[in-house]
């Protein structure tokens, strides 16, 4: 078993390799001056059993675009290099957002990306917490699903007390399901927000469905961005009584005037797992901010993998 990561997000590629007591393996990747992308393996890999980790993902020198490409060539140079098998391990799939055709002449890029993959060399796919579930059916080869639930509520199990009267509340319908797993593995209330997307970057909220009033509150998305959803769903719980507020996500991808939209609003804390890099400076700017690791979660499965044992298993802890 070997493992490799793209330039998205090394410190968790070596946080599942500490976990799995191995050594990260040595490549190399670097822009041209024309602003093409090179990689290269410095190790042989030769019938090995290889894992390359790449978020699709910015991380202020790499764009997703780089982050998507980089990933393309190192699986295509796994394969040129006689890999017995290739997994590409991505903890976030960004274009999961786009899997369908909500606008006229535009591309389902979930799709497309899947495509590529399988097109490059990858033999299957190991991610976590899709946008959409239906984008796992995109990929025509292996692919593991993981959730970051298990992690996501031990932080709230070990520093929230009187969970029977706390509430899991959904920022949209489509989130009913997870919230209210959720909300089943804390033994919690649930309620939902709906709303309306009126732009990539603006929401309106149209009602809250459930009882908040003089609760603690926990909003559970699978991803926050510019955080325009989030003041949404906050203003309508605050409204409604909520005692105090804790938010959690899966992917902190935190763009544009996210970061500074979160320091300024009335909530405890803001949590994410370290699927997408969080820098120092963001994490400086805004004292909520709260990383949580998933590398435990994804050496497991990789070890599972490599061993040929029931990745399902893994979703009845």
């Amino acid at each position: 078993m070997k493992i490799f990561t793209g330039q998205a997000n090394p410190e968790l590629a070596h946080d599942i390799c500490d976990a799995l007591g191995i050594p990260l393996g040595k490549s190399m990747s670097r822009h041209f001056s024309n602003d093409n992308i090179e990689v290269q393996f410095q190790e042989s890999l030769r019938e090995a059993d290889v894992f390359i980790v790449q978020s699709l993902a910015g991380n202020g020198t790499f764009n997703v675009s780089d982050s998507v490409m980089e990933l393309l060539l190192m699986i295509d140079a796994a394969r040129g290099a006689s890999a017995a098998r290739i997994t590409a391990v991505i903890p976030y799939f960004s274009y999961a957002r786009s899997d369908k055709k909500d606008s006229p002449r535009i591309s389902i890029a979930a799709r497309l990306v899947a495509d590529l993959l399988e097109t490059a060399g990858a033999d299957r796919v190991l991610t976590m917490t899709l946008h959409s579930p239906q984008v796992h059916g995109f990929f025509r080869i292996p692919t593991d699903h993981l959730s970051a639930e298990p992690v996501i509520a031990n932080h709230f199990i070990t520093h929230l007390s009187n969970l029977e009267d706390a509430v899991v509340l959904a920022p949209d319908a489509g989130d009913i399901k997870r919230a209210s797993s959720l909300a089943e593995r804390l033994g919690a209330g649930i309620a939902f927000i709906d709303k309306r997307r009126v732009s990539d970057t603006k929401v309106e909220a149209r009602g809250l469905i459930g009882d908040v009033k003089g609760k603690v509150v926990m909003i559970v998305d699978d991803e926050i961005s510019t955080a325009g959803s989030l003041i949404e769903a906050v203003g309508v719980i605050k409204e409604a009584g909520a005692k105090e507020i804790h938010v959690a996500c899966s992917h902190g991808v935190y763009v544009g005037p996210a970061v500074e939209r979160i320091a300024g609003l009335d909530i405890v804390e803001c949590i994410s797992t370290n699927s997408c890099y969080v820098s120092p400076e963001k994490m400086a700017a805004c004292d909520k901010l709260k990383v949580l690791s998933v590398a435990p979660l994804f050496a497991e499965a990789i070890t599972r993998i490599h061993t040929g044992e029931s990745i399902a298993e893994m979703f009845n802890a």
